[in-house]
């Protein structure tokens, strides 16, 4: 499904659904770090299934706006740093997925996990001045938390790309 075009009305409506999906799924389980202040979270599940099940816009509207916004609520000196992060994520996902093969999803899972391991602590060890240390001791909490979103987010997006097929093709 390429975003916003043809069905524009549906995915600009699946966008603004997924976007408060990630914004609820992230604020709903946190689980702090002190050492950088953060938290760990479920809300990567919903950005993958909306990048891969979406695309590109959808998904990084969703993980950028989605997860920005539960930032805003209790950890808003991330949210500049979310935006972008996890933006890129879902962007990099959707862009890559195709909608149709599991090996395509697993390389969009892939680099979207990478960028938002590495963008966190890239971040937080020099941007937000916490240093290397402290930046390292969330690595574990984030591989954690992206390969729960990809074990509930990769069979999520399947399920959602058929339903989104059999929906449109009047089935």
């Amino acid at each position: 499904m390429r975003p916003l075009r043809g069905r524009s009305v549906l995915e600009a409506s699946l966008a603004a659904v997924f976007t408060a999906l990630v914004a609820a799924t992230t604020i709903a389980v946190r689980i702090p770090v002190p050492a950088t202040g953060g938290y760990i979270n479920v809300g990567d599940a919903v950005v993958f299934a909306a990048a891969l099940s979406l695309g590109w816009l959808v998904g990084g509207a969703a993980g950028g706006l989605g997860s920005a916004i539960a930032d805003m609520v209790g950890y808003p000196v991330f949210a500049p740093f979310t935006l972008v992060i996890k933006g890129l994520e879902g962007l990099v996902a959707g862009g890559i997925a195709d909608g149709v093969s599991t090996r395509r999803d697993l390389l969009a899972w892939g680099l979207g996990s990478v960028i938002m391991v590495a963008g966190y602590f890239l971040s937080e060890a020099y941007l937000m001045r916490l240093g290397v240390a402290a930046a390292l001791v969330e690595v574990p909490g984030n591989i954690a938390q992206i390969a729960f979103g990809g074990l509930i987010g990769i069979p999520v997006a399947r399920i959602i790309r058929r339903r989104i097929r059999e929906v449109t093709s009047g089935e």
